[in-house]
């Protein structure tokens, strides 16, 4: 097989306009989009900056051509079979190739493949690539059918198979992206290896049955071979005999436990990746195609079991008979330019995740299956992924033509992801259920045989009936209609049932973040709060306006997308701080409350993984890991791969060993007749976790510091968990004595002494808190430059370290420090700069 790759573009925009003038053509090298090569022309604005999205608003709604002129000789042309093959077309796209039209597209999710042999040439050959634009196209659908119902966007694009973010959500902007996003090429070959599908099974012993099936593209005499090779490069199993006289065969191996390594997640144990190589040879022993495949070996389940004292069932990732807690996050895309996210930005941001403790990560389903690199990486990182099928918070249509497009879609992407060890879990769609409960469409759970098209949610049909047909026919992963999705009947908030989304903090009932415990889920897959990013972010996007350089301002208001995000920041600011309007202090402030509350949800949920039959809560995933441009919102790191506090906050709660503690107030009265006869006592909670597969001895430090006696602390050490009153903070017999400001610490201990986590506990809301002005602190460089030790003689909130200049790579933020716990931070870049802290109930130190 020889492969002619065409990549070298010129574009136009249709009829010329305020991209290019008429009969003007830009050079551009593809994949590519067109908002990207402008912006390398210098013809646009950066719409990352400023208000300059605004100003670019014109592309989506324009038409476009790419084309260029390719030679072929004619020893090419000999090829018995020539196809033209698009990776990927965004989106709406009509071909042509010699003047001839070969193909109409109408899907940026799947690759199309043309038999183009008979209309090519020796010599010159054009190819031309017309772009509609697709929010225009999608409007007239929805005129041709029904305008729907919808959270986020253009009610149009539920109609439009392209990623749905481009059309604007409340964490982006709306960029309309178009072009040729993937590779393009022409394939020359007598005959080839046209699908791959290689499944195993682990059983319940840990043995292997591998089978794999080859389809040829035609039956030439011939035979085919396969090779299964280690990581290490030796060869497991083979077969080089495999008769081609049919369209399609299969070969079978089989292991016994331990002849294969298994794949297990991060934690859990290592990540051998084999490779699997099949050959397709003629019968005169030439190699006519090739194809390498990367698989792992694993057990994976999801477990929906009846629990101890608690009603519902779990909802739980098994994996190598081996119960985990998912602690990890929710991706978006990562960038509003697709083409510009390069493998090794991939890695760095799954590289992130894993550091930061997570194991695993869910593809949100408004976005686009992600490149093959980002699952290559998350195979060979040991992260789970959980896979959405590209559906998201709407009432999307079932008419046959998008039924039609659907099923291509899901077949593709099927066949494309199923071979990765760290896939998961499909699931149908994202919130679109949550959306017909919301508006009261028509949704009878308990109806298992209908055929739904002709209700007014008929996307139901495709959530029930063809997408687990497709996922069940071409793999063996687990399909879930959706995200949330409860089962047995019930509604999407059922915190007793399947998974849930937890957005009564922030969203909804807007409840206090102290409540995570009574918000538990048996897996919480997505759950938030908002924080700013990295104050050199804002002044990116702020592009030098200095007159805009305050919360409030036009520029950053439009760089946070999210519906009443001031009033619901504030909320929970004046809620919990006393803050101020200046920008750094704002900024601050929003990061620390973002911090306090996401830990917070880990720490209680994690307390819910309490052992067999007590899976209460069997994961949890923060919305969201990351950005698509610079802006404010739940990520837990900005577009730039900054860590937010909250990043560092979240991977001290998803430690292997961790502590946790909670101080609840008890009001009981003197009889049931008063109200002024009352006592009020103050009760704490510690408890341990341990996700580590072997029992650990440990050592429970529990300690009491005043905030304002820095000589006063009491407490001792134990092995048992904790439960009940603190002599520093005596009961109380009415509600003007003002308790002391008594901060609880633990810390856990392995058998050397080495400190395995460390919590504290403060009296909260921290804005009732009266902070001392000296607290002794210090920050101690290495001599290096490259490290921090931080002291205090008094307790600290929520430290964040910075330096002028360029960015520090920290290796944590968001400290609480104890006195006589001194704390050391890596300070990767530093080079020995002076080091600012920023904490509670003070500003810079």
């Amino acid at each position: 097989m020889k492969t002619v790759i065409l990549d070298n573009w010129a574009f136009t925009q249709v009829g010329g306009g305020r991209g290019t003038r008429k009969d003007e053509y830009l050079q551009a090298t593809g994949p590519t989009t067109v908002h990207v090569e402008l912006l390398k022309a210098k013809r646009i604005p950066d719409p990352f900056i400023g208000l300059h999205e605004y100003d670019v608003q014109w592309i989506g709604e324009s038409d476009w051509i790419f084309k260029q002129v390719f030679i072929l000789s004619e020893e090419d042309l000999k090829s018995a079979n020539i196809d033209l093959v698009f990776d990927g077309l965004d989106t709406f796209a009509s071909i042509t190739l010699n003047g001839e039209q070969i193909l109409e597209t109408a899907n940026q999710f799947v690759g199309y493949r043309v038999d183009v042999k008979s209309i090519l040439k020796t010599g010159e050959n054009k190819l031309v690539l017309n772009f509609s634009s697709a929010f225009k196209k999608g409007r007239d659908i929805e005129k041709e059918h029904e305008k729907l119902n919808l959270w986020n966007g253009d009610s149009s694009r539920l109609h439009v198979r392209k990623a749905q973010y481009n059309y604007g959500w409340d964490w982006g902007p709306i960029l309309m992206t178009v072009g040729p996003w993937k590779p393009v090429y022409l394939e020359l070959y007598k005959n080839r290896i046209s699908d791959l599908d290689i499944r195993s099974v682990v059983s319940e012993n840990l043995d292997v049955k591998m089978t794999v099936e080859m389809t040829f593209f035609n039956n030439t005499p011939g035979r085919a071979s396969l090779t299964l090779k280690a990581p290490n490069g030796t060869i497991v199993a083979s077969d080089s005999n495999i008769p081609t006289n049919e369209s399609q065969t299969r070969a079978t191996f089989s292991f016994g436990k331990g002849e294969l390594m298994l794949w297990y997640p991060v934690g859990y144990g290592e990540q051998p990746i084999y490779t699997v190589i099949s050959d397709l040879i003629d019968e005169n022993g030439t190699l006519l195609d090739s194809r390498t495949q990367r698989i792992g070996f694993r057990r994976t389940l999801i477990r929906q079991e009846k629990l101890l004292n608690e009603p519902g069932l779990s909802f739980f990732f098994e994996v190598n008979n081996i119960p985990i807690f998912a602690g990890g996050s929710n991706w978006i895309p990562s960038d509003s330019f697709l083409t510009t996210m390069t493998p090794a930005r991939y890695r760095e941001w799954l590289k992130l995740l894993v550091d930061g403790n997570q194991n695993m990560v869910r593809v949100w389903g408004g976005g686009i299956y992600e490149a093959d690199i980002f699952y290559d990486i998350c195979d060979e990182l040991g992260i789970l992924v959980w896979q959405d099928f590209m559906f998201g918070c709407g009432q999307y249509p079932a008419y046959d033509s998008f039924l039609s497009l659907v099923k291509d879609e899901a077949e593709y992407n099927v066949r494309r992801l199923r071979h990765h060890p760290s896939l998961s879990v499909f699931a149908g769609n994202n919130e679109d259920y949550q959306v017909a409960e919301s508006m009261h469409l028509e949704l009878d759970y308990s109806d298992e045989v209908s055929d739904f098209r002709k209700t007014n949610f008929p996307a139901r049909y495709i959530y029930e009936r063809v997408l687990p047909e497709i996922v069940g026919r071409l793999s063996d992963t687990y399909y879930h209609r959706s995200s949330p999705y409860s089962g047995q009947g019930k509604v999407t908030t059922d915190r007793t049932f399947g998974d849930l989304h937890q957005w009564n903090v922030w969203h909804g009932s807007q409840e206090p973040w102290t409540n995570w415990d009574k918000l538990a889920g048996r897996f919480v897959s997505e759950f938030g709060m908002e924080g700013y990013p990295n104050i050199r972010t804002v002044d990116y996007w702020l592009g030098g306006e200095t007159r805009e350089r305050f919360p409030q301002s036009r520029i950053n208001n439009s760089h946070n997308k999210a519906d009443g995000f001031e009033r619901r920041l504030e909320l929970y600011l004046v809620e919990n701080f006393k803050h101020s309007f200046e920008m750094e202090s704002y900024v601050y402030a929003t990061q620390i409350m973002q911090a306090e509350c996401l830990a917070s949800a880990y720490r209680l949920w994690r307390r819910n993984w309490a052992g067999r039959g007590k899976e209460y809560t069997a994961g949890a995933l923060v919305w969201q890991l990351n950005d698509c441009w610079p802006t404010a919102s739940w990520s837990i790191a900005d577009y730039f791969l900054r860590p937010k506090p909250a990043y560092f906050s979240i991977a001290r709660e998803l430690r292997p060993c961790t502590v946790g503690i909670t101080r609840k107030e008890i009001t009981t009265f003197a009889d049931e007749r008063s109200a002024a006869d009352f006592t009020i006592d103050t009760l704490f909670e510690v408890w341990g976790t341990n996700s580590t597969l072997a029992a650990k001895n440990v050592t429970l430090e529990f300690l009491n510091h005043d905030l304002h006696d820095p000589t006063y602390k009491d407490g001792w050490t134990s092995t048992e968990v904790f439960k009940g009153p603190v002599n520093a903070l005596p009961p109380r017999t009415t509600k003007s004595q003002i308790p002391k400001t008594i901060i609880v610490s633990a810390r856990l201990l392995d058998e050397d002494g080495t400190v395995l986590a460390r919590c504290s506990n403060w009296p909260e809301p921290y804005k009732f808190i009266d902070f001392p002005n000296d607290v002794g602190f210090r920050a101690e460089i290495s001599t290096d430059g490259e490290s921090v030790k931080l002291s205090s003689k008094r307790p600290m909130k929520g430290i964040v370290l910075d330096a002028e200049g360029d960015d520090v790579k920290w290796s944590d933020q968001a400290i609480d420090l104890m006195p006589g716990d001194d704390q050391v931070v890596y300070a990767v870049g530093l080079k020995g700069r002076d080091v600012k802290a920023r904490y509670v109930g003070d500003g810079i130190a």
